[in-house]
């Protein structure tokens, strides 16, 4: 019997396709090689950060690279009754620090002005004291670097879980005229979607008021078409700081203050009109009474006298 050609058109349109067998090996092979590639590339990359035991101490440095924060087994702090003729501004940001660890509003604070005063001291000498005061409250001090200002809003995502307070401290901030990373500091004070987390405060030092050099701002208004628009971006960073302290030079009599308060601390055997000549002449051939020119000062007559400076 002759067969229907159109029968034959039908039977082939309907029969499944066949995959040949070296077709369906290769692809058998290419996925367990890629399945491989990908069990190794696994094996490389670096294991995502452990979570930060912030019961391992009480302060620790941010580090971007893998988003870690370093425990600081000991801080570099002076004590609180050695910090002398700054008692105004020790007395605001010791009690702002106080009502954040009660967990009460309290402002993001900048602490600018003549360098050597105990800008950073006071930060450090507020912390211990209000940690150990308020011990429940979990005080932490975290600090971040000029340079890792922007990886601000990754800090913060690692500290917004914690149960403890936290005081994100950068020492010496200031901005350069192309510089853009302060965005992210203005984001993280009083800007963004999520804003700054219950459990952060921001404290900051800075020589200027600013934290812009005053020829940069100048410079600015005099070649702007707008000069009030011009410098308002980067200046109106310093405006959201709620607290604003400003330190200046000590008098002649703060400063031989602060040298007889090192002399007394560390029991120096040395006193009188010798101390007092020598420490004012010190502070001549620096150019400067600081806070930080009393303890060089301090440090050159121990080590002349064979007396430690520890403890």
């Amino acid at each position: 019997m002759a067969k229907n050609p159109q029968n034959i058109r039908n039977k082939a349109t309907t029969m499944p396709a066949s995959v040949p067998k070296d077709q369906s090996s290769f692809q058998g092979n290419a996925e367990s090689i890629l399945d491989r590639i990908a069990a190794a590339l696994e094996r490389l990359a670096p294991p995502p950060p452990a979570a930060p035991d912030f019961l391992a101490a009480e302060a620790f440095v941010w580090h971007p690279e893998g988003r870690r924060l370093a425990p600081v087994a000991r801080v570099n702090r002076v004590e609180m009754s050695l910090l002398k003729g700054i008692d105004r501004v020790r007395d605001l940001l010791v009690e702002n620090t106080e009502r954040f660890a009660r967990g009460l509003p309290a402002n993001n604070a900048l602490l600018w002005g003549a360098r050597g005063m105990g800008k950073s001291s006071l930060v450090k000498a507020a912390h211990a004291a209000i940690e150990a005061a308020h011990p429940a409250a979990g005080l932490r001090l975290i600090e971040i670097h000029r340079e890792d200002i922007e990886s601000l809003p990754d800090l913060m995502a690692l500290l917004r879980k914690a149960r403890q307070r936290f005081i994100v401290f950068c020492d010496d901030l200031s901005f350069d005229a192309d510089d853009t990373s302060y965005k992210s500091l203005k984001t993280m004070l009083e800007g963004g979607i999520e804003g700054r987390p219950d459990n952060v405060i921001f404290y900051a030092t800075s020589n200027r008021r600013h934290l812009l050099a005053r020829e940069m701002v100048e410079n600015e208004r005099s070649t702007a078409i707008n000069p009030g628009e011009a410098v308002e971006e980067k200046v109106s960073l310093s405006d959201r700081f709620g607290l604003w302290l400003g330190f200046h030079r000590c008098s002649q009599d703060e400063y031989l203050a602060m040298v007889q308060g090192y002399v007394s601390r560390y029991r120096i055997p040395f006193a009188g009109d010798e101390l007092r000549r020598e420490a004012l002449e010190w502070a001549t051939t620096r150019g400067a009474r600081s806070g930080r020119v009393a303890w060089q000062y301090v440090q050159d007559l121990a080590g002349r006298l064979g007396v430690a400076l520890d403890g």
